[in-house]
C-alpha cells in the first residue's frame, strides 16, 4: 500500500484554503465524472479517488490528521525499517501491524467497495462494509474504532436556575454525508441539488439537557453521546455545555455565599424589629436589632448558594440600607425637632 498524495489529487497546495480546495474539487469533478468520460475506463477509478482526496482535505480533523500522518510516512521512508518492500514501495507492514499477504493493493481497494486501505488505515472503516456486504478479516484486525469529536457550546442561565438546576432545550448543527449523491457532490454533470456540491448536509438536532442546581461560571456540563460519530464502531464523542450566570438584580453571589440588600426603615434600625428579606426561595423574617447602622451586614445561615458536589448550602449576607422617611408631615417634622434638641442638650 502506497502513501497517497491527496494534495496532489486535487492539484492544490498544503496551505490552501476551504474554498480553494472546493473550487479545486467542483472544477475537477466536472472534468473527470464518469459520465463525462464513457469512453475512459479509467474515469470511475480516477473520480473515485478525486472523491477520497476531497473527503479528507474538507474536513479539518481528518486533514490535520493527514497531514501529521504524511510526515511520519515520509520519516519511516527515510529510515528504511525491517519489512517495508523497498523495490515497490509497499509500506503495509508497518500501515496494517501485518506482514505481506500477497494481494495488490488494487483487488484490496476493489474487496472494501469503499475508500482505499491507505483512507482506512486512517480514519477507519467510515462507510462500513465491503462490496459483499460484510467486513473483510483483513479491515477487522486492522481497523481500530475511535471516539468522536466532542463539541463545546455556551450555556447562559439565570443565577436562580443556576441555585434550582433546570432543563433547556436547544438545537444543535450536525453535519452529515449527503444522502443523494452519496458524498461526491454531484449529480450527473451539475452540482447535488441537495448539497450544493458539498458532499455534506448540515442539520438542526434539538436535544434536551438536565443543568444541576449548584452550577458556576465556568462549570462545564456533560452531554454524553450527543458528539460526532465515532469511527469504526468507536462511541460518540460528548456535548460539553459551557456555562455562565447572568447577572441578577438582587443578589450576588460571592463564593457560595449570596449577598442581598434589605431596606429598612429609620424606626426600625433605632428601635429595633423585623424586616422582610429574599431567598432564593421565599421571603423570611431578619430581627433587627436596636440601633442598627446603615451598612451593617448580617448572616442567615444555609440560605445561601447551593453546591454540585454537597448538599451544605452558603449563607445569605444581609446588608442593611437604612431608608429615611420623605414628606414629612407638620407633626412628624416638630418630633424630629424636638428629638435633636434632646439629642443635642446630651452632648
Amino acid at each position: 500500500m502506497q502513501f497517497k498524495d491527496y494534495y496532489e489529487t486535487l492539484g492544490v497546495q498544503r496551505d490552501a484554503d476551504e474554498k480553494a480546495i472546493k473550487s479545486a474539487y467542483r472544477k475537477k469533478a466536472r472534468q473527470l465524472h464518469p459520465d463525462v468520460n464513457k469512453t475512459d475506463p479509467s474515469a470511475e477509478e480516477r473520480f473515485k479517488e478525486l472523491n477520497e482526496a476531497y473527503e479528507v482535505l474538507k474536513d479539518p480533523e481528518k486533514r490535520s490528521r493527514y497531514d501529521q500522518f504524511g510526515a511520519d510516512w515520509e520519516r519511516y521512508r527515510q529510515a528504511e525499517p525491517a519489512g517495508a518492500n523497498q523495490s515497490t514501495g509497499d509500506f503495509s507492514d508497518w500501515f496494517s501491524g501485518s506482514r505481506g499477504n500477497g494481494r495488490d493493493s488494487r483487488r484490496q481497494e476493489q474487496e472494501t467497495g469503499g475508500f482505499s486501505d491507505f483512507f482506512d488505515t486512517l480514519f477507519g472503516d467510515t462507510f462500513g462494509k465491503t462490496s459483499t456486504g460484510r467486513t473483510s478479516s483483513r479491515r477487522r484486525a486492522r481497523q481500530q474504532p475511535q471516539r468522536g469529536q466532542d463539541h463545546e457550546y455556551p450555556l447562559e442561565i439565570s443565577l436562580h436556575e443556576a441555585y434550582a438546576g433546570t432543563t433547556r432545550r436547544f438545537d444543535i448543527q450536525i453535519q452529515e454525508r449527503c444522502e443523494t449523491c452519496q458524498g461526491t457532490g454531484l449529480q450527473g454533470n451539475n452540482f447535488c441539488p441537495v448539497c450544493g456540491g458539498d458532499g455534506t448536509i448540515r442539520r438542526t438536532k434539538t436535544i434536551e439537557v438536565k443543568v444541576p442546581a449548584g452550577v458556576r461560571t465556568g462549570s462545564k456540563v456533560r452531554v454524553a453521546g450527543q458528539g460526532a460519530p465515532g469511527l469504526a464502531g468507536g462511541p460518540n464523542g460528548d456535548i460539553y455545555l459551557n456555562v455562565s450566570i447572568k447577572h441578577d438584580a438582587r443578589f450576588e453571589l460571592v463564593g457560595n455565599n449570596l449577598r442581598v440588600e434589605a431596606a429598612v426603615p429609620l424606626y426600625t434600625a433605632i428601635l429595633g424589629g423585623e424586616v422582610r428579606v429574599p431567598t432564593m426561595e421565599s421571603p423570611v423574617e431578619l430581627r433587627i436589632p436596636q440601633g442598627t447602622q446603615n451598612g451593617q451586614t448580617f448572616r442567615l445561615r444555609g440560605k445561601g448558594m447551593t453546591s454540585v458536589n454537597s448538599s451544605e448550602r452558603g449563607d445569605l449576607l444581609v446588608k442593611v440600607s437604612v431608608r429615611l422617611p420623605t414628606d414629612l408631615s407638620e407633626h412628624e417634622r416638630a418630633l424630629f425637632e424636638e428629638l435633636r434638641e434632646s439629642r443635642t442638650a446630651k452632648v
